[in-house]
């Protein structure tokens, strides 16, 4: 096959009957064009274009290969477009945590709504680990940022805190680990952090502590409540901190946070802009009431 750059410049040159609007079509120069043309005539080993006179003519063998290609151009076109248009109105799947679904990402949503309203969105709040470009085209995860095989990008950067009301461990009550591993305890469901918790700090809960896991919505009810000692990100516990529905029990200050992960290359362009978009709140949301 001769080079697809020399087939294009020869059927522009069909199409526009002259090497300046040829060029023109392309975003090349004149002489680009018939440099090209004489390229692929020394390629196929025969002759092209009639010369002489101020417009060029083709030959039969020109005139023939000239209405294949502005068929299979045209085809071309017309298929990259039909796949941009429906890679456009694709929904865009976003996977994260419930807690991190309704105690950061829902209450920006209507910025994004407004500055995009062409995108459509499907949030999948789970605690479960969806595999990034084919059962979601983002997530949202907390960890270290080191995903093998994917890119993340620092969206919150917040320590784990243990919590719980003053209902269940008041002001004064003994509040060690060891003595909260004798309470009830609660986790995100699809988690184990607060086993983890207490395994890594060398405890496990008494018989009868039990261990109630629920999704990450209900979760700060239950704690609010009493029903439990919470493990959770500091940033999603902090305004009932604030306001004394919480105590602050432990916390570790680990370099851990939230993470906006997709797969390594170039970006879908409805993807593109969201992830834009969340980098942007993130940064703009930097060094508020974060700790950790």
């Amino acid at each position: 096959m001769p080079p697809l750059s020399a087939l294009r410049a020869f059927s522009a040159l069909a199409e526009a009957g002259g090497v300046e609007e040829a060029g023109a079509r392309i975003g090349v120069t004149h002489a680009a064009i018939s440099q090209q043309i004489r390229a692929l005539e020394a390629h196929l080993g025969f002759a092209l274009v009639e010369r002489g006179g101020r417009r060029l003519g083709l030959t039969a063998e020109g005139r023939r290969l000239a209405e294949v290609l502005q068929g299979s151009f045209a085809a071309i076109a017309t298929t990259i477009n039909d796949l941009a248009g429906a890679d456009a109105a694709r929904v865009l799947r976003i996977t994260t945590t419930s807690t991190f679904a309704g105690g950061w990402l829902l209450p920006r949503l209507a910025d994004f709504r407004a500055k995009h309203p062409g995108i459509d969105l499907v949030i999948d709040p789970t605690a479960e680990s969806r595999d990034i470009g084919r059962e979601a085209d983002l997530g949202i995860r907390y960890g270290n940022g080191g995903w093998p095989g994917l890119v993340s990008k620092l969206v919150l950067r917040s320590g784990v805190v243990v919590v719980a009301s003053p209902k269940l461990v008041p002001e004064g009550a003994a509040s060690t680990l060891a003595d909260l591993a004798k309470l009830p305890w609660l986790q995100e469901l699809g988690t184990s952090e607060a086993t983890a918790f207490l395994e890594k700090h060398g405890l496990q809960r008494a018989m009868g502590a039990g261990m109630t896991s629920m999704p990450g919505t209900l979760l700060l009810d239950a704690a609010r409540d009493g029903q439990g000692v919470a493990i959770s990100v500091r940033a999603f516990m902090q305004a009932d901190l604030n306001a004394g529905r919480l105590r602050l029990l432990h916390e570790d200050h680990g370099r851990e946070g939230y993470f906006l992960v997709t797969r390594p290359g170039i970006l879908r362009p409805a993807l593109q802009v969201f992830c834009d978009w969340l980098l942007k709140q993130a940064a703009s949301g930097r060094g508020q009431t974060v700790a950790g």
